[in-house]
């Protein structure tokens, strides 16, 4: 009986644990986002046409980020109204609506992204690079069953080939949006003392 006590004590931690991750993460990013003029709501849209192939439908956009698409063509219109992405419909399916970048959304993207990677390095630092994967490799098992208890009909399968697809796009979306350019990496490393010999 203490065992299993034992066991379920250590549920409700993992629970807690988890739930106090994502909130301290969460205002983490909302303070970063918020110093570069965006919501969360609306750098998670703009990170999420990164990725997507732009135009971004917003039936992807709302698929990528688990949410209805109601709500994000909610959100899209107060982008459109700010200047950062238009949208237009498609020209044989009037159903079908896209999403492109501005000039001003792109320029809003690039620096909290990067504000955001290096934060987020920062805080996983401290694990090593095995502690990372195992992470990583945790976390999917959880978010599959938590996939399946929601929907029993969820292809595990189909969702783990959409998302090796998008991780073939990590390298590029880092050196595009996250990683400082190579001009701006050579005016942040600290300078060499050259030393002449002889």
């Amino acid at each position: 009986m203490a065992t299993n006590l034992e066991s379920e004590i250590l549920v409700l931690k993992l629970w807690r644990g988890l739930y106090q991750t994502y909130t301290l993460l969460k205002q983490c990013e909302d303070q970063i986002i918020e110093e570069h003029g965006l919501t969360t709501e609306k750098y998670a849209i703009l990170v999420t046409m990164s990725y997507l192939d732009e135009p971004a439908r917003i039936t992807d956009i709302a698929r990528w980020l688990e949410r209805s698409t109601n709500s994000i063509s909610m959100i899209v219109d107060r982008m459109v109204k700010a200047g950062l992405v238009t949208r237009r419909r498609d020209t044989r399916d009037r159903r079908v609506v896209y999403v492109s970048f501005t000039s001003k959304g792109e320029n809003a993207l690039k620096p909290s992204s990067r504000e955001m990677f290096k934060t987020v390095q920062e805080h996983v630092s401290s694990l090593s690079q095995g502690d990372r994967r195992a992470l990583l490799n945790l976390l999917s098992t959880l978010r599959y069953g938590i996939l399946k208890c929601i929907n029993p009909e969820t292809d595990l399968e189909m969702v783990k080939r959409e998302e090796s697809k998008q991780a073939a796009g990590a390298k590029d979306w880092l050196l595009r949006y996250a990683l400082p350019s190579t001009a701006q990496a050579k005016r942040q490393s600290p300078k060499r003392k050259i030393v002449r010999r002889g």
